[in-house]
């Protein structure tokens, strides 16, 4: 028994020993051997240059500048030696911060660290070729190829086209390509399309020495990235921004058929070349304080109260009612009294009798007083939201706003008190509570003139492959039937003596349907027996000036949308500013010359 116990553990032992002879010889094997590959094999990872953003016909909105970065070999924190390079390196650039320099360098270097530590990571081109020659014979020193993201046209099209800044550490953990890049897209679309624009970092495995010094290329795989093209047109752009002058607002330009918006601004725009290497404090105080909001992106981000230019929705949300129908009309006296509440009409003598064409072509609020009294809240709201209020449009712009539709839910669970009569009276006409984009307005606009939900976007094509946006339908077969007598009406508000805008687009060279829109953003007193003139008022307490339109009439093709912010009323303020853009659209070929108005007017075109 005794020798079955010792010949037992003489067994275990060797069974012990060669277990362990085999992990030592062969399964380590794996491990050491990826640690001797790891001392003589080492990987580089290569940032992609930033995909190119371009105009509609290639050129570019965004780019990157070619230049130099400056890198430093590591562990000279403790010697002279850092800082006469760093003290030589201001020899030749002046305006470098020494100090700083030597903080990041301190701040990075490692004694496990031995790789060149980057303390520059750009000089412009022009500036360092003279120096390079000097500075490569430095053995301290790595200049290596750096780009800069630059924007050719500064502050055109800023909202749109966003810009870039540095990533912080939530960046890299997002986005582990933004360590090697250092920057990511911000705002606009440099954000929204981050990732494609962004692309791939490379990879590139060398052998080493014991003195990290490069013996031989064993692998490589070059970074990728891809340029992006906009819908955006540079010369329409720099039109439109020309028209708007020193105005604040907003406008959008939008091919109906498919949504693409070939120009579309927020005023007052901002340089976004500080914004890359960081903004200076004072410029940053002086954007976020001025009373215009330069840094807000009024397209997507800017709430407004849509004033009359909702009136069209509200109308078919009437219509679905199944309690007032086109020939339903109201008479208005320039006041409706509820709660003892005066509730006033813009025209303080009244209308007279109102049906629904007429209500719309000269925005009559006393009607779509009466009207959404009967038929309530309950059926206005849903309808609304349905035609894209209170929702987001799709854009391909980041942090979209969808506004309010006031309604007895929301107003339950905003404020948790009931609804009030009157403020169904202030939603039909577009004020109260109710909140919209100029976004919103525009893609509202488009289902009215196509009857199609189309999705407003920016994106053409990524590389050489276009994208396509698909258009749904939206409106009941019943809603359908009533739309061509919505356009009708939105045509008499151009094209008829009475309609609001008719005085203010005698010069368009095209047949155009159009909406007038004055949003109050003050209250008026009760105690005041006629309204006070927009021009007396203080800037801040002006009315917003809305109008929106589509054109040709007879065929749909161009949304043209604007707010300009107190600018009191619509159609003066903004009217003679969409004649122009239609005119330009005309002239570009945009639009078919032969939805001219008459052979006079092509001629114009013509020169």
């Amino acid at each position: 028994m005794r020798m079955r116990i010792v010949f037992a553990i003489i067994f275990s032992v060797w069974v012990l020993l060669l277990v362990r002879i085999y992990y030592l010889s062969i399964k380590s094997n794996e491990f050491y051997e990826e640690i001797a590959e790891q001392n003589i094999v080492k990987k580089q990872f290569m940032p992609p240059a930033r995909g190119l953003i371009l105009d509609i016909k290639g050129r570019p909105l965004a780019v990157n500048r070619l230049g130099f970065s400056v890198s430093v070999k590591p562990h000279l924190g403790k010697k002279d030696v850092l800082d006469q390079e760093l003290e030589n390196l201001q020899n030749m650039f002046q305006d470098l911060n020494v100090t700083k320099l030597k903080k990041d360098y301190i701040k990075a270097d490692s004694p496990y660290n031995q790789d060149f530590i980057e303390i520059i990571d750009f000089i412009d081109y022009d500036r360092m070729i003279p120096k390079i020659a000097a500075l490569s014979l430095r053995e301290n020193l790595e200049v290596k190829p750096a780009s800069k993201r630059h924007y050719p046209y500064s502050n055109l099209a800023s909202h749109i086209i966003g810009y870039v800044g540095r990533a912080n550490q939530q960046d890299y953990i997002n986005d582990p390509v933004t360590k090697i890049t250092n920057y990511t897209g911000r705002s606009g679309i440099e954000r929204y399309y981050n990732s494609i624009l962004q692309g791939q970092e490379g990879v590139r495995k060398i052998k080493v020495n014991a003195l990290n010094e490069e013996i031989e290329e064993i692998f490589k795989e070059e970074p990728k990235s891809s340029d992006i093209r906009l819908s955006i047109d540079l010369e329409f752009q720099k039109y439109i921004e020309e028209i708007f002058g020193e105005n604040a607002g907003a406008i959008i330009v939008m091919d109906v058929t498919d949504g693409s918006i070939i120009a579309a601004g927020s005023f007052p725009e901002y340089d976004l070349n500080p914004f890359v290497t960081g903004i200076s404090q004072a410029r940053w105080n002086e954007l976020i304080n001025s009373i215009d909001h330069p840094f807000t992106n009024k397209l997507v981000n800017g709430l407004y109260p849509p004033g009359s230019v909702i009136k069209m929705g509200v109308a078919l949300a009437f219509l679905d009612s199944g309690k007032i129908d086109r020939g339903t009309d109201y008479f208005c006296s320039g006041s409706f009294e509820l709660g003892g509440r005066n509730f006033r009409c813009w025209n303080i003598y009244g209308h007279g009798k109102m049906d629904m064409n007429a209500a719309i072509r000269e925005s009559c609020d006393d009607y779509f007083y009466k009207g959404s009294l009967k038929i309530g809240i309950d059926a206005i709201a849903p309808v609304l939201e349905r035609f894209g209020m209170g929702q987001k449009t799709g854009v391909d712009l980041p942090n979209e706003f969808v506004g309010i539709v006031p309604s007895r839910e929301w107003k339950m669970h905003k404020y948790s008190q009931p609804w009030y009569q009157g403020e169904t009276l202030n939603t039909s006409i577009g004020q109260g509570n109710f909140l919209v984009t100029p976004m919103q307005i525009a893609r509202h606009t488009a289902m009215l003139a196509t009857g199609k939900n189309i999705i407003p976007h920016f994106l053409h094509s990524i590389g050489e492959e276009e994208v396509k946006f698909e258009a749904n339908d939206i409106f009941t077969p019943f809603e359908k039937k009533q739309l061509p007598h919505i356009r009708k009406a939105m045509y008499e508000v151009v094209n008829h003596q009475k309609g609001t805008a008719f005085k203010y687009f005698t010069d368009a060279n095209l047949t155009i349907a159009a909406k007038t829109g004055t949003a109050q953003v003050v209250g008026i007193s009760q105690a005041e027996k006629k309204r006070i003139k927009e021009e007396d008022m203080k800037y801040l307490q002006r009315s917003h000036a809305w109008i929106t339109t589509y054109a040709p009439y007879e065929k749909p093709k161009y949304v043209v949308a604007i707010i300009i912010e107190h600018g009191g009323h619509g159609g003066l303020t903004a009217g003679p500013m969409a004649v122009r853009v239609y005119n330009k659209l005309l002239e570009l070929g945009y639009i078919d010359k032969k939805y001219a108005k008459s052979e006079q007017a092509i001629k114009k075109v013509k020169k």
